[in-house]
């Protein structure tokens, strides 16, 4: 560990590089014997210093806020519990651990556990978790190919069963708590991916701003207060999972955040995603990324409460679910896109909405706006991910203005991941068509598409 009182103000630091890795290495042709497995785990502090200051002499004093994280891991195979002592338990306050949890020969009928204790110096805190994660399916064995239909997904996440739980030890013993999320693994690190608040006494099901904070005596070390720690169980079924998963692979990453609780009301998510957004001429499924797998677009049409439509969402045009609006030029209105991360999106213009199934959004985004002796000027732009708010860096705001031949075209990209959009989404914002007297009025002279 370090000295808390000789860090620097604003001190912050993340766990993003280290992994929890799970990997299927040999293949045994006999079905339900899965072969070989190794596991390790990673983990790394966050800290943002707290807003004590004394004065003294005119001189201003910063007090600290500091985050360590105690961990430990137990492994029970055939009924043989392994607290793994010697590589899976230990304090971390500073730098990220490396590889701590390494299972061998991990089987169908496997379990374990790891356990994550929080104590923080001189200010009490509320702690936030966040965790994501990414799978290979690494080739395939002979076995696996007679089972597994989906050679470039790996299957681990969704084929263990695992849960978060507040916990505590006494006397070497496991006591669980409140359920904080269960089910698979990708469910449950899905659940906290964009982060989730943490009661200090172990309550699950709190909203942000509700929870308590960390600010038990650490009786050991009076310099900390702590709280109540969690729990990630996990076990690979022996009744339902088989030959699918040899060979794949799994990394997860944890990170953990304190943010001091006084002048705080708990409702600060330091886990919320901030994306990166850049304006480019073109359209934007040519221009910033290769292709769509969707779209939704909004587009003057006909102008009419029939005919010709105005809202259309779907994989392409063809197979899109379309409907009428009618835009009063000059005024802003506003749109949103949905996605309910089951495979429906739903597109809606100023109340008017249609809804279709479409593939599974695979990375980035983008807005394309579209102008023919007109101009399509979108603002106020928002995205949100499962309930979380994102941060945009850069431009929030994209218009497209002709007034001479041709159309002008521009759009805003947005650079998401598959891991963002495999979650439910929304991208909302305000749209204003204004039309010149020379509009030629075609169905796509004044548009915008959100490109999927």
């Amino acid at each position: 560990g370090t000295d808390p009182s000789a860090r620097a103000v604003n001190q912050h630091r993340t766990m993003a590089n280290d992994d929890f890795q799970l990997s299927r290495r040999k293949a045994l042709a006999a079905v339900g014997t899965i072969g070989v497995a190794s596991a390790g785990a990673g983990l790394g502090t966050s800290a943002y210093f707290s807003d004590e200051e004394s004065f003294e002499n005119n001189t201003l004093t910063a007090g600290s806020l500091d985050l360590r994280v105690r961990y430990e891991a137990s492994y029970d195979s055939d009924g043989a519990v392994q607290n793994l002592a010697d590589s899976a338990m230990g304090t971390q306050d500073g730098t990220p651990a490396a590889m701590f949890y390494d299972l061998d020969d991990v089987k169908p009928g496997d379990s374990g556990h790891v356990e994550f204790c929080f104590d923080i110096v001189d200010n009490p805190a509320y702690m936030w978790a966040c965790a994501d994660y990414s799978e290979s399916e690494n080739g395939m064995s002979e076995p696996e190919m007679d089972v597994d239909q989906t050679p470039d997904e790996g299957e681990l996440a969704d084929s263990i069963e695992a849960r978060l739980a507040y916990c505590e030890e006494d006397d070497g013993e496991f006591i669980e708590g409140d359920e904080i999320v269960s089910g698979s693994l990708a469910e449950v690190l899905d659940a906290i991916r964009f982060g989730s608040a943490l009661d200090g006494d172990g309550v699950a099901g709190l909203a942000p701003g509700d929870q308590s904070p960390h600010d038990d005596a650490v009786d050991a070390d009076p310099a900390y207060v702590t709280g109540a720690c969690i729990c990630l169980f996990w076990e690979i079924p022996y009744e339902t999972v088989g030959n699918e998963i040899q060979t794949d692979s799994l990394t997860m990453n944890f990170e953990f955040h304190a943010l001091q609780s006084r002048h705080n009301d708990g409702t600060t998510n330091p886990c919320a995603p901030t994306i990166d957004t850049e304006i480019g001429q073109g359209f934007g499924n040519v221009e910033a990324f290769d292709g769509e797998s969707s779209f939704a677009r909004g587009r003057f049409g006909n102008n009419g409460p029939s005919g010709s439509w105005e809202v259309a969402v779907g994989p392409n045009v063809s197979g899109a679910s379309t409907g009428n609006y009618v835009w009063t030029p000059g005024t802003p209105v506003p749109f949103s896109y949905a996605y309910d991360g089951m495979g429906t999106a739903t597109f809606t213009l100023d109340g008017s909405s249609v809804s279709e199934t479409i593939p599974a959004p695979g990375g980035m985004l983008a807005i394309t706006t579209k102008a023919d002796e007109s101009t399509i000027d979108i603002q106020n732009l928002e995205l949100a991910f499962d309930g979380v708010d994102a941060t945009l860096n850069g431009p929030d705001a994209i218009t497209a203005s002709n007034d001479g031949s041709g159309r002008a075209l521009s759009h805003l990209a947005f650079n998401t991941t598959g891991a963002d959009v495999a979650l439910p989404f929304v991208l909302s914002g305000d749209v204003t068509v204004s039309l010149q007297g020379d509009f030629p009025g075609n169905d796509e002279g004044v548009a915008f598409d959100i490109n999927v």
